[in-house]
């Protein structure tokens, strides 16, 4: 059983914290929005903070699961927030999906003050997130992570370590490459299907079977051949996450073609009015007339 904060309570953060309690530790929650902190406290047992600095005042472990680097400045590096108010023998875990640059950043405050820091981008969904199955990616110290790993198996099913700090958030960069090339394949695919008067799902079952498959097959052919997409990850967020990948092969020098072509045709589906739809829109672009 171990003292643990976490700070952030979206779609992602209230059901991985959920996973902490019913683990039997003692979690402390505080969310920008205080009535979503005191609903879950209520439900999970846990206790609801009016400040970061009273959430965090006692953990063994800090998690976040915010926004941008813009909100991690905020809840990390602020006077009243965690790196300044955690006990200096805290381990800091930030599950954010953000730039490797502000997770080398705080990593290098945290150690200022003998506080270990660990970069855990994740990969599921919210679907992984409520069933406890994340993938999470690190970047830290072997020791750091040692004492870390069996509090973040509490809600992930693949927890790696990768590298130094930052090189969880580089690896969270490869998978949304990976992913953006694929749906965008997908939804052409699809698409040629239906142009070619052919059973689409049926075609889908079939090439599912051979070296097509993939997860956003399983997953998301149905609903994209349906046209639904209120669920998911949603477009502004790819759009954030691209423009992180975008950024840092400016930095390494990358070639990232088709990730810049997909990231412009993720805008297209901003201005049709898709900014909270599903990834998986990217088909609709196609369909429209």
């Amino acid at each position: 059983m171990a003292n643990i904060a976490f700070i952030g309570l979206g779609v992602m953060g209230y059901p991985m914290a959920g996973h902490l309690a019913g683990a039997s530790h003692n979690v402390t929650v505080w969310n920008r929005t205080t009535q979503k902190a005191t609903d879950w406290a209520k439900k999970h047992n846990g206790e609801a903070c009016n400040t970061i600095a009273d959430a965090v005042k006692d953990a063994d472990f800090v998690m976040t699961c915010v926004g941008a680097d813009r909100d991690l400045d905020a809840v990390f590096a602020a006077e009243d927030g965690i790196i300044a108010n955690a006990p200096p023998t805290a381990i800091l875990i930030d599950h954010t999906t953000a730039s490797a640059g502000v997770a080398e950043r705080l990593a290098a405050l945290a150690g200022e003050r003998g506080q270990g820091f660990i970069d855990a981008p994740i990969s599921g969904g919210q679907q992984g997130a409520e069933n406890g199955a994340l993938t999470i990616m690190c970047g830290g110290n072997d020791a750091d992570f040692d004492k870390a790993r069996p509090v973040m198996d509490c809600y992930g099913r693949a927890v790696t370590l990768m590298g130094p700090a930052g090189s969880g958030q580089k690896t969270k960069m490869v998978n949304q490459i990976a992913i953006a090339g694929l749906v965008q394949g997908l939804s052409e695919a699809l698409h040629f299907a239906e142009q070619a008067d052919l059973d689409v799902s049926r075609v889908v079952d079939v090439i599912s079977k051979g070296a097509a498959q993939s997860w956003q097959m399983e997953n998301r052919s149905g609903t994209m051949i349906a046209g639904e997409f209120d669920h998911g990850f949603a477009v502004d967020w790819m759009r954030k996450d691209l423009g992180i990948c975008l950024d840092e092969a400016r930095r390494n020098g990358a070639k990232l073609p088709v990730a810049a072509l997909v990231d412009q045709f993720y805008g297209d589906v901003q201005d049709m009015g898709g900014r909270r739809w599903d990834t998986s829109s990217l088909i609709q672009r196609l369909r429209k007339k």
